[in-house]
């Protein structure tokens, strides 16, 4: 029964997919229902409902412990995830009045946990969570995930991947727009009118480096500086954020991508102990702002030597630090900038809604990584198949 549904998916003109995403800033995980007409640049894309879990602090702690965890904690927090994951799906469609039934499938990016690009004499490997024998087995659905390693097995950095759903969102003829994601680690691609000009890269940390510091100063009580409130309210030290924009990472050329080994809680540890007895709101300034330069050098040095930008994008959960997004309103002052929002996608739905165009593609049989962007050396399906 499964492979005849699977089939039937395949073969259809229109599917209704749930797209999942746990970000590296693991508060929570989002669904994005998604009905795309079409494949390849003939898609078309119709967002029809999106839900936001919370984790809650203790299961938050948990997978922020699993970073550098043991394999029990790993495998335990693997299913676990798993059935959060489910009960995501399922709210998706229940608050949009759909079936399960009629849903064709979940693409799951699942919560990295480890994420170690190739570096010569080592193979890039990476490690995504959130069992999809569990998702298929409580949803009914057939689960599309564990979308990076196919890349990376050819060469590639399995990051960033969302630039041909990107393309796929925002393409115009003659416009090239810059759309930035402000989740734990920020990327960019550049939407060139012509996919095989399309650049992308992680540009280094979003949230991350802001989110450990709160959750650090808070003993776990805060998640995040909401608002960027905190940092907003502090003096910067220009010290402190040159020091974290002299980290080797930002001067690397593109093909490039980052995590949490790099610019997670590590880094913040060892920021918070080079500053002890300084202000907290203090040290939260000038993190954000160092956060902000690094994204608009990024720009000068990597984009607009080769490109010509017609407008900004932001789409991600750092949207809603509204002095982050004031610093690059600045930083990239004569650029118009948008939200997502503003294009009919919640910033926070736009991760999993890209996921679920990349398993469109999987199901259509259309590779989806774009090697100029990952490295990779050629192009390939990306994702597994799980059936119910």
């Amino acid at each position: 029964m499964g492979w005849d549904r699977l089939d039937a998916v395949r073969k259809s003109p229109e599917r209704l997919i749930v797209g999942l995403m746990s970000g590296t800033s693991h508060d929570g995980v989002d669904a994005a229902l998604v009905r795309i007409r079409g494949e390849g640049p003939r898609s078309r894309v119709s967002l029809i409902g999106h839900t936001h879990l919370v984790y809650e602090a203790p299961f938050r702690e948990r997978i922020g412990r699993a970073f550098s965890g043991g394999t029990e904690d790993v495998c335990r927090l693997n299913a676990e995830l798993g059935e959060v994951f489910a009960r995501a799906v399922l709210k998706c469609l229940s608050e949009a009045g759909i079936p399960a039934g009629d849903a064709a499938a979940v693409a799951s990016h699942g919560q990295t946990l480890f994420h170690a690009p190739p570096v010569p004499g080592h193979p890039g490997s990476t490690l995504q969570v959130g069992d999809a024998a569990v998702l298929a087995e409580r949803t009914g659905i057939p689960v599309l995930s564990d979308f990076r390693p196919r890349d990376m097995a050819a060469g590639g950095q399995g990051a960033p991947l969302v630039p041909y759903a990107d393309w796929i969102l925002f393409h115009e003829p003659d416009k090239t727009s810059a759309v930035q994601n402000l989740g734990g680690i920020a990327n960019v691609t550049v939407v060139t009118p012509d996919v095989e000009e399309v650049t992308a890269f992680d540009t280094g940390p979003g949230n991350a480096l802001i989110d450990e510091i709160a959750r650090i100063a808070t003993n776990g009580r805060e998640p995040c500086d909401w608002d960027g409130e905190t940092a907003r309210k502090g003096k910067v030290n220009a010290r402190i954020a040159e020091e974290i924009l002299e980290h080797p990472y930002f001067r690397v050329p593109p093909p490039k991508s980052t995590g949490r080994e790099t610019f997670g809680a590590a880094f913040a540890g060892r920021l918070m102990e080079m500053n002890a007895g300084r202000p907290v709101e203090d040290l939260l300034a000038a993190v954000t702002v160092a956060t902000a330069d690094s994204i608009v050098h990024a720009y000068r040095d990597f984009i607009q030597t080769a490109h010509r930008i017609d407008r900004v994008i932001l789409c991600g959960g750092g949207v809603r630090n509204k002095f982050l997004v004031r610093l690059l309103r600045e930083g990239l002052r004569g650029l118009p900038v948008v939200l997502t929002d503003d294009l009919g996608i919640p910033a926070e739905a736009k991760e999993a809604v890209s996921f679920a165009i990349l398993g469109n593609e999987l199901l259509a049989g259309n590779p989806a990584n774009l090697p100029r962007v990952t490295g990779a050396r050629h192009p390939v399906l990306l994702g597994k198949i799980t059936l119910p």
